[in-house]
């Protein structure tokens, strides 16, 4: 089993992406257990300056949490999503699997293509299963990457509105009454007519 563990170290060190039980079976030799090398390797790894964390169905070695100033950079530039990128996102993200016709019904207003494109590219969200109602529309549900940006384990572990708030990703409430104009065809094309992001969240 020690032998075990450092070939599952091995790989989850040098892999860029997290890696799944299957994939550590195909490249381990027959008869390995990487579920339980990584359970020994988990605990190894409690307190030190990197963690052995699940990301959804996959496993990876990520930088203990406390640790993680001393990776930032002295100029750090943040590209912030739109609004209705955002609440799209967010929409996803807590509906999950979600059809565009449910997302536009929460969020009251059209939901252009080009924000569920930027969000496809960015690998954030993924399209899901047909919907097994009329017209077997598509979902769309959360990647794992997007669990691997934020550090979760899985969809259940997202955070309330105050941390959404802390990390920057959600701007002030919008004033009350704010609505969309009737009439407008894609109101992802004027966020400020959008309703406010903070009502997708409970804290």
């Amino acid at each position: 089993m020690a032998e075990q563990e450092r070939m599952v170290e091995a790989i989850l060190f040098a892999s860029a992406e997290p890696v799944t039980v299957r994939e550590l079976e195909a490249r381990m030799p027959h008869g390995s257990d990487p579920a339980e090398a990584l359970v020994q390797l988990r605990r190894h790894y409690e307190g030190r300056g990197v963690r052995v964390v699940r990301v959804g169905d996959a496993w990876a070695i990520r930088t203990a949490p406390d640790l993680g100033f001393l990776m930032q950079k002295e100029t750090v530039e943040t590209r912030k999503l739109s609004r209705a990128a955002i609440e799209t996102l967010a929409i996803v993200a807590y509906h999950q699997p979600v059809t565009r016709a449910e997302i536009e019904e929460i969020r009251g207003v059209s939901v252009s293509r080009g924000t569920v494109d930027q969000l496809l590219e960015m690998e954030w969200i993924r399209f899901g299963r047909r919907k097994m109602t009329p017209g077997r529309p598509i979902t769309f549900v959360v990647t794992q990457e997007f669990l691997d940006q934020f550090g979760l384990e899985s969809a259940r572990d997202l955070p309330g509105l105050k941390e959404l708030r802390a990390a920057g990703l959600l701007d002030n409430r919008p004033p009350l009454g704010t609505i969309p104009l009737p009439g407008n065809s894609d109101a992802d094309e004027d966020e400020d007519e959008a309703p406010g992001q903070s009502e997708l969240f409970e804290d």
